[in-house]
């Protein structure tokens, strides 16, 4: 495991814009209930979701919130530098799908995939805070995923779990420290054989061993994130950890001793969308006044590999 702080950056860097891309089409508990062995009431106790968007693929998705996250950021295309999207479900296994984004969105920077699993929004975050520090002046940052198509979707323990979406930031440099307090990532290869999806095949998941795993992983990291600064948990204003599972995350905000209000929960309207799934918190949180410039947030969150990552903000520098 590595933790740091941003001091030894060169620039800081400001979220300046944020976009979200959703496939139309709505899956409810109900439409699942009339298909598989399973209801509404056992989905939403164990899990917390109550719908999911299904359908469209990784470039598609992010497309949408990239052309979203640069109109609000009021940028054009020839503006950013580089294009880093954060998916674990590229649409072919070469080139990578950050490719095909930029040029549907006129991109002439660089571009590539990072892929950390459901930690990917996290690790790209640090990846890019670091590029901005050694010069890149404006990067746009996508996670995108459509699980739906690594998912038996006629087998009830994932398919009722799993969602499909894009959401996006804009990170333009600035003068001063910028926004990223501190960070913490960390992988342990051993435990693979928990959470994986073989080429050709589908996602496989050891539920109780994720879930019994994934709380202790989350404080830890998240801990580490806010020693690194001593900032202290009760000082937060809004924690987004990734949107597994609604217990997982109630948990994991009990332990970490965050008010229920603090906690930005949009499981139950997206369902598990890996890597995009704290993007779409964190777009969610500004979009509905949750989220201010000067706040501070944590974002946190684990996924195969295993694989963790926290960073702690201070939105908007």
């Amino acid at each position: 495991m590595t933790s740091s702080d941003n001091k030894h950056l060169g620039a800081g860097a400001v979220t300046t814009g944020w976009g979200v891309g959703l496939p139309p089409t709505i899956v409810t508990n109900a439409d699942l209930e009339a298909r598989l062995d399973t209801s509404d009431e056992w989905i939403t106790e164990r899990t917390g979701i109550k719908q999911r968007h299904i359908g469209g693929t990784t470039a598609e998705l992010a497309i949408m919130a990239g052309k979203e996250a640069l109109e609000s950021a009021g940028l054009l295309p020839e503006d950013i530098d580089i294009l880093l999207l954060a998916t674990t479900t590229p649409d072919e296994r070469v080139p990578g799908t950050s490719a095909t984004v930029q040029n549907a969105l006129g991109i002439t920077g660089g571009a590539f995939d990072l892929n950390a699993a459901c930690s990917g929004f996290v690790y790209s975050l640090v990846v890019a805070h670091g590029l901005i520090g050694i010069g890149a002046k404006r990067i746009l940052l996508i996670g995108s995923e459509t699980l739906s198509s690594i998912t038996n979707m006629d087998e009830r323990t994932l398919a009722v779990v799993i969602g499909d979406g894009a959401a996006g930031i804009v990170l333009e440099a600035t003068e001063g420290p910028g926004e990223l307090l501190s960070w913490d990532l960390g992988a342990d290869g051993s435990l693979k054989h928990l959470l994986y999806c073989d080429h050709g095949g589908y996602l496989f998941m050891d539920g109780k061993e994720v879930f019994r795993r994934a709380v202790r992983i989350i404080v830890n990291s998240a801990q580490n994130a806010l020693n690194k600064v001593g900032i202290r948990s009760e000082d937060i204003d809004l924690f987004v950890p990734h949107q597994a599972n609604a217990r997982i995350v109630e948990a994991a905000r009990e332990r970490l001793g965050i008010s229920p209000e603090k906690a930005m929960v949009t499981i139950d309207r997206y369902g598990n969308t890996s890597s995009s799934s704290i993007p779409l918190a964190l777009v969610a949180a500004i979009q509905e006044g949750k989220l201010k410039k000067g706040d501070i947030v944590l974002l946190s969150g684990f996924g195969a590999g295993m694989t963790w990552g926290s960073a702690l903000l201070r939105f908007g520098g």
